[in-house]
């Protein structure tokens, strides 16, 4: 489990609570708790965010919030040496051994990019299906994080129409000056519902989705580039430099130390 999103979402929460109590006691807790203006607010903005999208996409698009709790399955240094030692025996036994190394191959991406590679597609080919579905996966992850961006601007916008709709419950009752307390009350707690969803779940949830595609794009990108220089013939140490540059500077100082500065693929291309 991701402990960071876990933490952050229950500090927040736990923010809120501890501003209220310290704000107006337990006793105050019944004072944000108001029906109506939940149902104008939250249904109102989820509503109107599938209003935009299918029944599917839309569904899609809330379970994906489970996501941020997970731990990047992708390792891209990990994948790096994976490749390098594809690359190495490619070297030594031939292309058609990767027929073999492929079985033990978890990432059907890498096996399918492997298997293109074996059965002799040709590399601009090879390069052409995997782009095509690194793509695919891409454009469907963006239309999930749109999903919670969209409720994200949705929750304060229906927030807002709470609000109008306090107000004229508010100046209806300006004869009574007992029920305009509480009138603007409920006005106001449409806009802090409205806030909250947006701040608390939306807006951490998308950027955390962003952050996965973003590391699920460069893995594939990385073995699409290996794959290619597998297929070239390039030597192991020269597709180790070439997949070394995805890597941010402390990254690939720690690669380079794991892997004995000039790693698998040094060793490889020499022989």
């Amino acid at each position: 489990m991701d402990i960071a999103s876990l933490i952050g979402l229950l500090m927040c929460f736990i923010a809120m609570i501890v501003g209220i109590i310290t704000s107006g006691g337990v006793g105050a807790f019944k004072n944000f708790v108001d029906i109506p203006s939940f149902f104008v607010t939250v249904v109102g903005a989820f509503m109107c965010v599938l209003a935009s999208n299918t029944m599917p996409d839309f569904l899609a698009g809330l379970k994906s919030i489970k996501l941020i709790f997970k731990l990047p399955a992708n390792n891209v240094s990990e994948n790096i040496r994976q490749i390098i030692a594809l690359s190495n025996t490619a070297r030594k036994e031939g292309l058609l051994a990767l027929e073999e190394a492929a079985g033990n191959i978890e990432d059907e991406f890498l096996k399918k990019g492997l298997l293109l590679i074996v059965d002799g597609t040709d590399p601009e080919l090879v390069k052409s299906i995997l782009e095509a579905e690194m793509d695919a996966v891409d454009s469907r992850h963006k239309m999930r994080i749109s999903v919670w961006e969209d409720i994200g601007s949705m929750g304060p916008a229906w927030g807002m129409i709470g609000t109008l709709l306090g107000l004229v419950n508010m100046l209806q009752a300006m004869d009574d000056p007992s029920a305009i307390g509480p009138n603007m009350a409920v006005a106001l707690i449409t806009t802090l519902y409205g806030s909250v969803i947006a701040n608390w779940l939306c807006a951490p949830t998308a950027t955390k989705l962003k952050h996965l595609n973003n590391d699920e794009y460069t893995t594939k990108s990385i073995m699409i580039e290996g794959i290619l220089s597998i297929q070239a013939g390039e030597n192991p140490r020269v597709t180790e430099e070439k997949l070394k540059s995805f890597l941010s500077p402390a990254d690939k100082a720690a690669f380079e130390a794991a892997n004995g500065g000039g790693g698998e693929g040094g060793g490889g291309g020499e022989e």
